[in-house]
């Protein structure tokens, strides 16, 4: 009797001293430990990189300026903006950029430290500190945004121009009607002919590009769609009856982007509302 009490008095000691070996006490001990370590750790990954300085050489009453003021501050550059009204021919500005245009940045990265034309500065941008949901790596995904990008360059804006460059009092490019020697009139019907001309354009935009999502980039704003709303923008100076679309449109991209969309553009609406009452008067 008396061994069958031992050996039954053993066996829970044996249980207990199998949990607390020196293995199982290390293992205990270091799991508090490794939640500890990945805590910080986590946080630590979470902080976004901090963006250097952007200079910007700009002008406020511009669209193709509005667009890159814009796309800076939604990505979280710290712009420092430069107003070259009045400079862009100076020999400083011409010795940098012989082209004369604007927006401008400056950076040391690039070939001969100037970069100019906005989707261009967006595009070099975006792909230098990887902001994916204003321009997306994927090849597919990138070439919608680049063909919507480029389509706006290469056919919607020259009409807009045409359209409103007047009304702006802007100069046109060498070889437009509105640069020329020709009658009024002439000028005149060229204007009418873009304004009609845009309707097509904004359809393609409408129906193709966004095909039922919020934006050209999906559910973000693209780069393709910071320049479109912008050029938009200057509908406003010859009250061009916009579809119902792009209104609702504009103010989802201005509603997304807040702040970083409302400033650049209330420089632009300022402008026009100035130019509408010099013209009333």
């Amino acid at each position: 009797m008396a061994k069958t009490a031992t050996i039954k008095a053993k066996k829970p000691a044996a249980k207990v001293a199998a949990k607390t070996t020196p293995k199982a006490a290390a293992k205990a001990a270091a799991k508090p430990t490794a939640k500890a370590t990945a805590k910080p750790a986590a946080k630590a990954k979470a902080k976004p990189a901090k963006k250097p300085g952007l200079k910007l050489s700009m002008l406020k009453p511009s669209v193709n300026n509005m667009t890159v003021r814009v796309f800076a501050r939604a990505a979280g550059f710290d712009a420092a903006e430069t107003d070259a009204w009045g400079h862009t021919r100076s020999p400083e500005y011409m010795a940098r950029n012989p082209a004369h245009l604007t927006p401008m940045i400056e950076d040391k990265g690039l070939p001969r430290g100037v970069l100019w034309e906005s989707c261009a500065i967006m595009q070099y941008l975006a792909n230098k500190h990887g902001l994916e949901k204003f321009y997306p790596t994927a090849p597919a995904k990138r070439a919608m945004v680049d063909s919507a990008m480029f389509y706006l360059i290469g056919t919607l804006y020259p009409y807009v121009a045409r359209a409103t460059y007047p009304a702006l009092g802007f100069p046109h490019y060498a070889g437009e009607v509105g640069h020329s020697d020709a009658h009024p009139d002439k000028k005149s019907e060229a204007q009418k002919a873009a304004m009609a001309a845009i309707a097509e354009p904004l359809e393609v935009f409408h129906s193709f590009f966004r095909d039922g999502k919020p934006f050209i980039g999906g559910k973000h704003p693209s780069i393709a769609d910071i320049r479109l709303a912008a050029t938009l923008e200057f509908l406003a100076v010859i009250d061009y009856a916009l579809p119902k679309w792009t209104k609702e449109y504009m103010a989802a991209i201005e509603k997304k982007l807040g702040k970083a969309y409302a400033e650049p553009a209330g420089d632009v609406r300022g402008y026009i509302a100035h130019v509408k009452s010099q013209a009333k008067g």
